[in-house]
């Protein structure tokens, strides 16, 4: 059975300063990723049809996947193969019936001779835009939760905001990934972005317990930590790593989006855990209020 050996870092080599450079740029970076996307398109993010309205149909065809666009009067969004000869269409546009009309009639049926179309939904704009709105709600509310919880916890200052920073480092650098390559925000990625709130949290409390409740040297229990921290976060990466990709392959679109968003995220919380964080926490142990 393998086992993973989390090595001891010598912190003492960088200063608060360099600790907390990397992952500040990163989330500079993420963030202009992000407003540069709003002035450019008038969203932070890529919508899905659940948030800006559109029809998605699923099609049976022999016709290749790069002759389908053709087919339509409006060129689909997108076209995604799931299977064999079946297809993942997306419209903005949201008259089902004759787009059901332009795919029976254009389209080439296979040997089956099952209809072409096999399901057809769509949302209306005004549906998407409450959608997204209750959806965005929910992550602002789990945020500022998470947030009270941390001051509730560690009642001073820079601890809870190293924790509360960090978090909001977690959401936006996956954000910005997410539009760098392509993948929408959905119901389903915003589950996912959830996801990274709770691990952002727990990965955080853990270090900031370590170093301020329990004794030890500072870097004695920073170490402690990560022999945790370290082997739970990179198991969650390597685990969402292979759902994205078995997934992926399969042709599951959203959970795939769903593992690399994860993987991403939680790539970045190892950064902001142990570089920003920490950096804080260091600061705030030997050069703030407690010196």
């Amino acid at each position: 059975m393998g086992y993973f050996d989390v090595p001891e870092i010598d912190y003492t080599r960088y200063s608060n300063r360099q600790l907390a450079a990397v992952p500040l740029a990163v989330l500079f970076v993420a963030i202009a990723v992000i407003g540069g996307w709003y002035l450019f398109t008038g969203a932070p993010a890529n919508y899905g049809i659940e948030f800006a309205g559109g029809t998605e149909m699923t099609v049976e065809t022999s016709t290749p996947g790069s002759e389908i666009p053709a087919a339509f009067d409006e060129d689909p969004s997108s076209v995604q193969q799931t299977a064999d000869d079946r297809y993942i269409v997306q419209f903005t546009e949201t008259d089902q019936g004759a787009l059901r009309s332009q795919a029976e009639e254009n389209l080439e049926p296979t040997d089956s001779g099952d209809d072409v179309v096999q399901s057809l939904s769509g949302v209306s704009e005004s549906f998407g835009d409450q959608l997204r709105t209750t959806a965005l709600f929910g992550v602002a509310i789990a945020f500022v939760g998470m947030s009270v919880l941390a001051f509730l916890l560690f009642r001073t200052f820079v601890p809870s905001i190293a924790i509360v920073l960090s978090a909001f480092s977690d959401l936006v650098i996956p954000l910005a990934f997410m539009n760098l390559v392509g993948i929408e925000l959905t119901l389903g990625t915003v589950a996912g972005l959830l996801l990274l709130i709770g691990y952002s949290v727990d990965s955080d409390i853990l270090l900031n317990n370590h170093i301020l409740r329990r004794s030890g040297d500072f870097y004695e229990s920073t170490h402690r930590a990560m022999r945790t921290g370290v082997v739970m976060t990179v198991t969650s990466m390597a685990a969402m790593l292979v759902m994205a990709v078995v997934s992926y392959a399969l042709g599951i679109g959203l959970l795939a989006s769903i593992g690399i968003i994860l993987f991403v995220g939680l790539a970045a919380d190892l950064m902001n855990t142990y570089m920003l964080n920490l950096s804080l926490l260091r600061w705030y142990k030997f050069e703030g209020v407690r010196r």
